[in-house]
């Protein structure tokens, strides 16, 4: 069940491959709706509390190998499950827009695709211990040579899927667009391919419709 369904506060996740401008948008979008006199709670994942924190320092720093694509589905579903009592229950609870830099979506098609097919696995793991979805996904869309560039200029720590290249940014777009079709009653894709006020815009009009 959704949080608008349960009549709480509104859980809206931002998905995209590495350099898409996701994270960007995100902060954009929330400094919107503060302004418009929303309560909202910024997040992301892999993180957004305590926990978290410390399972995303062991998974997107080091050799990309370090750990089996299973293993790694279980740290990322443990860092969710913490992020998800500590952060985003509580805040929903509480009536708040809880907007997070990606969520179980990025699960799905990173550790699901990127090293063996193991989504069934995924989708098990989230049924037993997430049991949540958002009630809406802004999907931005990029060229995938393109965010790469941008992914890898950033130089920072975080750098554990970006250093898999370009043929997974590949899979990863076309996979996350496949996403969109099968979860359409709560995906929404945005053009990131232009001037970043444009995308903003766009994303407003689009949650403030979906608020309403």
């Amino acid at each position: 069940m959704t949080a608008a369904a349960r009549g709480t506060g509104t859980f809206i996740t931002f998905e995209g491959i590495d350099g898409s401008g996701k994270s960007t948008q995100v902060k954009r979008l929330a400094d919107h709706l503060l302004a418009n006199g929303h309560e909202v709670v910024l997040t992301r994942e892999p993180g957004g509390s305590p926990g978290a924190e410390e399972i995303r320092a062991l998974v997107l720093q080091g050799d990309p190998d370090r750990w089996s694509a299973e293993t790694e589905i279980l740290l990322f579903t443990a860092a969710r499950r913490d992020h998800l009592e500590r952060t985003i229950l509580p805040a929903l609870a509480a009536g708040k827009i809880v907007i997070c830099d990606r969520f179980a979506d990025s699960t799905r098609m990173y550790q699901g695709l990127s090293r063996g097919d193991l989504r069934g696995v995924v989708d098990q793991l989230h049924t037993l211990m997430i049991g949540h979805e958002p009630d809406l996904t802004i999907l931005i869309d990029m060229d995938p040579g393109v965010g790469l560039s941008r992914a890898l200029s950033r130089q920072t720590v975080d750098e554990r899927f970006e250093a898999f290249g370009e043929d997974l940014q590949k899979a990863m777009r076309q996979g996350f667009l496949d996403l969109a079709r099968e979860f359409s009653d709560r995906f929404r894709v945005i053009d990131g391919a232009r001037d970043m006020d444009a995308v903003a815009g766009d994303i407003a009009d689009l949650v403030s419709a979906e608020l309403a």
